[in-house]
């Protein structure tokens, strides 16, 4: 069975714009305006955001009727939620360090990036099994960890996949496997 997914990176927020672990925090005014501005996306069978604030005001600013999946919720960030990286990095240089190179690690006490990319792969796989269009609106972490599975890369090439605020990402599966589809049209 075919599936296509549509990823959609929500829109910037002010944490994201002054380097902060996020919370669920709302959308920039600014962000509103150019997430409505965006051609409509394709139809789709299912469309799912994450249920953070952020996510599901990109949804509604894309017109898009977007049933809540916690499955597709952000990394968990523990105690660091909220706070500025660069506090972080200054309080616990050797935590931050570990969190940045240990794919395992969680010294936050929330998620690891591997427990991220386990729970994205399983949702993908529903969606498979499923199969049609479905447009996910996420986080550039969700979106990360998927592009990471679907390469069947290295958890250390997390940080080697930048997704900006309203990128979209999009794959596809046959039933077996996922592959990146890159395209010049939106549909």
């Amino acid at each position: 069975m075919n599936t296509r997914l549509t990823w959609i990176c929500h829109g910037a927020t002010a944490a994201s714009r002054k380097a902060l672990f996020p919370l669920d925090e709302p959308l920039e005014d600014k962000a509103v305006g150019e997430a409505a501005g965006m051609a409509a996306p394709p139809r789709a069978d299912r469309i799912a955001a994450s249920p953070a604030l952020r996510a599901r005001q990109t949804a509604q600013a894309l017109r898009l009727d977007a049933r809540t999946d916690p499955a597709l919720r952000d990394c968990d960030h523990g105690r660091w939620a909220g706070r500025p990286i660069a506090a972080i990095e200054a309080e616990e240089p050797e935590n931050l360090m570990a969190w940045m190179s240990d794919p395992q690690a969680a010294p936050h006490g929330g998620e690891s990036f591997a427990d991220l990319r386990t729970r994205v792969a399983g949702w993908m796989d529903e969606q498979s099994l499923l199969g049609g269009h479905v447009i996910a609106v996420s986080h550039a972490a969700v979106i990360r960890a998927a592009v990471a599975h679907v390469l069947q890369a290295p958890l250390s090439s997390f940080w080697l996949v930048d997704v900006e605020p309203l990128a979209i990402v999009r794959m596809t599966s046959n039933g077996r496997r996922w592959s990146l589809r890159f395209s010049i049209s939106d549909h």
